[in-house]
Order: structure tokens, then C-alpha cells, then sequence
């Protein structure tokens, strides 16, 4: 655990991308076997267990300093875990620590009225860097600068592989990885996932840069709707089924009826989506069943869900990746074929011969509420993990935009937990301002500093974590697109919310209504 400690201090503070990938690497170097691997499953975010809540860790924290005090100090730091490792009182005799698998199967062992002495007897013998590190890792909270991606990357130069090998095997491998370091070091051969039920890595678009369109030939590209919904993997081997979101998480549970559309072997790339009937609804209806992990039988019949499929990768136990698009596109329709399911729709393919058909399509997908615009893929293309050049672009509508008042800020997480950088902005309905939206992204680090500072001098009440602030300051909100909430007090909800400009020269009242916004519903 000292050394695992050690690292993620390095890591925290180093900007540095090419030094994490050295302080990675020697760290994986020198660690053995099953310390290494676990800290990669905690850096990766593939530890599925937490060992504590983080109100066991307040209670703690409160039984032995003063609840103002606490409150204060938290309110100063902005985040949990470091606020309590300085807080903490040292203890007069330092504990030896275990190795991190020690300490790992300690915490996921222990019951539950355990957990609690056994966190305090290391939160008391630890230095404070070493409490931040475990309070980190038992919350599954770490952010240290480094994505999943990062670190399969590092793995990769770590034992001279291909990232593409790498993001093959991940899904199906579970920590603390003791068959790929194997495979990485020499001592055995690759991993074998024949038949495995995984995620497998997906292709990715790259946005259509404005002087690309008129360079294009259309007939090299494969046109398609870009659905507003969730991307999924559909997976069914003969060792059962899952259903993937595209960052590799399971959701088969949520979207059961999903899942049992047929028992054709396959692994299938498409987008979820609420379908009534063969229509398709919008982002807003799918969101109702999302992050539910067992969605009730009724709102599964009030909003069930389907996919519009547009790609192969398996086909039975067939790797497909390496044909052309062309070539996966009429294996998809026979698959689509026999399985014979009106929860599986094939995405269409629209008739697109030049550029001027090309850019009605655009528009026609602009005025669509279940699109988000447009895709465009080579039909050559083979199917390729990452983000590759040139092959798969998204054509995005352009983004809706609203002049809204900051209401309320509270502070960011880890770089950012010492400024308000998460604002929950409002329209007008006569005299009231109402909520309908909530951005922590679309501003530069300056402007995150003076918006900091405009908080902080502009507060006027509190609740909890979260300042209320004088209703004066207007931000220039772009986003996607705009639906009706009934969650909503303001009856509308925004789809992607971001900061598009910071409004200092122009008064509150003259920011858009409550109407305004209500009409780009019909606009969208």
C-alpha cells in the first residue's frame, strides 16, 4: 500500500503525460504480481467494489473533531477525502501497512460493522498522503490525470504490444491481471477469449471539419442518420448474452427486453433507443430508463426499448472486423435477417449521389427531434478500435443556444474541488427565474478563475455544498437539443448543456423566457 500511495501522489502531481507513463511503468516494473495488477484495475476504474461509503467516513471523521470545524474546513477544500486526511488527528504510533492485495481483501471481506474499526485503525497510523490515497481507492474516487485509455496505452509500451491487443483482451480479463502480465512479460502466451462474453473496443467518428464537405465524394461514403441515443454492443456467444454501454459497462439488467430480441450468436454495434411501435422517441423518453439497473414491468411496456443497428464485428463466432464496411453492411442484413426481431431495426442507408443531396440530408436530419445529424463512413472502411483517421465522421446539427442567469454554483471535483465550476443557470417566466439547466464545461481555465472569483464575491446564501448568488450574471448556453420534463419545475430539459460565452456586459433582464426556450422544442 506505501508504494501504491507513492505512485498516485507522483501521479497527482505531474501534468506531465510522458512522466505518468514513466511513473507507471517503473511502478509496474518493480511491483509484484498481484499488487500491480489491482493498482491498474483501481487507475483504470475496473475495481468493481467499494469498500466504504463515503458517510462511514464523515461519521468517523465526526466523532473525533468538532462538526463546525469539519464543516468549515470541508467548505475550504472542496473535497472529501482530502479534507479528512489533513483533519484527521495523527496517531502516536504509525501502523505497518499491508501490500495493497492485503489491504484490498481485508476491506472486501470484512463485514459490515467491521468495516469501520478496520478503517480507522489505518486512517489513524497513516500519514496523511497515505489516508488520501486509501480513502481514494475505498470509494473508487481516483482521478490522477490518467483514463483507462492512458493506461492500456502504458501497458502497451510497457510489454512492446499493440494498444489494439490491449483493448481486446481488457473486457474479458478481470483484475488483478495476472494472465496479461504473463502475456506482457514473455512468460506465457496471449490470453485466449475465444467465445468470451465481452466488450469488445469500438470504432469511433471524428467530428466533419467545415472545409472537409466540399472535398467529399459521395459516392466513397455510406450516409446514415445519427440517432439521439446511447451507444450499445450487443453480445451473444455460446456462452450467453450481454448488452455493453461504449464505455465497456454491463447494462443487461437495465434493458432485459433488449437483450432477449434472440439467440443469434453475434456481436452486434448499434444505438439504444425507446421505439414505439417501429417509431423512434426521444433522448428524453430513453432517459427515464436509464442509470435504473431494474426498470419496473411497466415503464418497460410505457417505454420500451430497441436498437437501430448499423454494424457487425462478430458474426457467430466469425471476426468480421477486417471486411469493408460494404462487406459487413450485407452480412448485418442477414444476420438482421434471421434473427427476425421488430426490436432490432437495421439503420438505413439514405440515398445520398452528390454533394447537394448531401446537404438536404444534413438539413432534413436538422429538423428531425430523433436525430442528432448525420454519419458519414467510407464504404472501404474496415472496422478499426479507437478514433482512426478519415474513415467514420459525425455530422452534428448545430448546437441551440440560450442567453440564461447562473443561479447557483458549487465546487468541481478533483483539479477542481477548490473552484465553483458546476452552474445551475435559469430563464424567465415573468419576474422568476426557473432552472433549466446545469454546466460545468464549455469555459477556459482564466474564465473558470474569474467565475470563481464572481461566486465568491456575489454569494447570498447557502445550502450545503451548494452557494446561492445574486441573479446578475448571464452565460450564452449552447446545447444540443431541448425536450419536455415533467421532472422538471421549469417543464424543459437541455440535452448536452455547455458555457458557450460569458455574458459580463449584459444585464439579467435582458436573458431569454421560459417561451423562448419552449419554442426551440418545436424548432428541434
Amino acid at each position: 500500500m506505501k508504494a501504491f500511495s507513492e505512485l498516485l501522489q507522483q501521479l497527482y502531481f505531474t501534468s506531465s503525460n510522458n512522466e505518468k507513463s514513466r511513473l507507471l511503468r517503473h511502478y509496474l516494473k518493480t511491483t509484484p504480481d498481484p499488487d500491480r495488477g489491482w493498482a491498474i484495475a483501481a487507475l483504470a476504474g475496473t475495481l468493481k467494489f467499494e469498500f466504504f461509503k463515503r458517510n462511514a467516513v464523515k461519521t468517523l471523521m465526526l466523532e473525533r473533531v468538532d462538526p463546525e470545524l469539519f464543516a468549515m474546513s470541508y467548505d475550504y477544500v472542496g473535497e472529501m477525502s482530502e479534507t479528512v486526511a489533513h483533519l484527521w488527528p495523527d496517531a502516536s504510533a504509525p501502523v505497518e501497512l499491508p501490500s495493497l492485495t492485503t489491504l484490498i481483501h481485508q476491506f472486501n471481506q470484512a463485514k459490515r460493522d467491521e468495516v469501520k474499526v478496520l478503517l480507522n485503525h489505518y486512517l489513524s497510523g497513516m500519514t496523511a498522503e497515505q489516508r488520501w490515497s486509501l480513502l481514494k481507492l475505498g470509494t473508487r474516487g481516483l482521478r490522477v490525470g490518467l483514463s483507462a485509455r492512458s493506461v492500456k496505452r502504458i501497458l502497451a509500451d510497457y510489454g512492446n504490444k499493440e494498444v489494439s491487443e490491449i483493448e481486446t483482451l481488457w473486457h474479458a480479463l478481470e483484475p488483478p491481471y495476472t494472465s496479461l502480465f504473463d502475456w506482457l512479460e514473455g512468460r506465457a502466451d496471449k490470453p485466449d477469449i475465444t467465445g468470451a462474453v465481452t466488450f469488445h473496443p469500438v470504432m469511433l467518428s471524428h467530428p466533419l471539419p467545415e472545409d472537409a464537405i466540399s472535398r467529399l465524394s459521395a459516392a466513397d461514403w455510406q450516409v446514415e442518420y445519427k440517432y439521439d441515443g446511447i451507444r450499445v454492443q450487443w453480445v451473444c456467444t455460446e456462452q450467453g448474452k450481454a448488452l455493453y454501454s461504449r464505455t465497456g459497462d454491463d447494462i443487461s439488467d437495465a434493458f432485459a427486453d433488449v437483450l432477449t430480441a434472440t439467440d443469434i450468436q453475434g456481436v452486434i454495434d448499434g444505438e439504444l433507443l425507446i421505439i414505439n411501435n417501429g417509431q423512434i422517441d426521444t433522448f428524453n423518453a430513453l432517459q427515464q430508463r436509464l442509470n435504473r439497473k431494474k426498470p419496473s414491468a411497466k415503464l418497460m411496456r410505457e417505454r420500451p426499448a430497441g436498437l437501430v443497428v448499423y454494424d457487425i464485428l462478430h458474426d457467430g463466432n466469425k471476426d468480421v472486423t477486417a471486411l469493408s464496411l460494404q462487406e459487413r453492411r450485407n452480412i448485418l442484413q442477414q444476420w438482421l435477417s434471421a434473427a427476425d426481431n421488430h426490436k432490432l431495426i437495421l439503420s438505413p442507408v439514405l440515398p445520398v449521389h452528390n454533394l447537394d443531396e448531401l446537404q438536404l440530408a444534413y438539413k432534413a436530419a436538422s429538423a428531425d427531434q430523433g436525430v442528432e445529424g448525420l454519419m458519414l463512413k467510407r464504404k472501404d472502411s474496415l472496422y478499426q478500435p479507437g478514433r482512426p483517421v478519415g474513415q467514420w465522421y459525425k455530422w452534428k446539427r448545430e448546437a441551440r443556444h440560450l442567453d440564461a442567469v447562473i443561479m447557483y454554483a458549487q465546487r468541481g471535483h478533483g483539479k477542481r474541488s477548490s473552484y465553483y465550476s458546476d452552474f445551475t443557470f435559469g430563464v424567465w417566466q415573468g419576474d422568476t427565474l426557473l432552472p433549466i439547466g446545469k454546466a460545468y464545461s464549455g469555459f477556459t481555465d482564466e474564465e473558470l478563475k474569474k467565475l470563481d472569483n464572481w461566486v465568491r464575491r456575489n454569494a447570498t446564501g447557502r445550502f450545503g455544498p451548494v452557494r446561492e448568488v445574486q441573479k446578475t450574471l448571464v452565460v450564452e448556453v449552447a446545447f444540443d437539443a431541448i425536450h419536455p420534463s415533467s421532472r422538471h419545475k421549469s417543464g424543459v430539459a437541455l440535452r448536452f448543456p455547455r458555457i458557450h460565452r460569458i455574458r459580463w456586459d449584459k444585464p439579467a433582464s435582458e436573458a431569454d423566457t421560459l417561451e423562448n426556450a419552449r419554442r426551440l422544442i418545436i424548432e428541434t
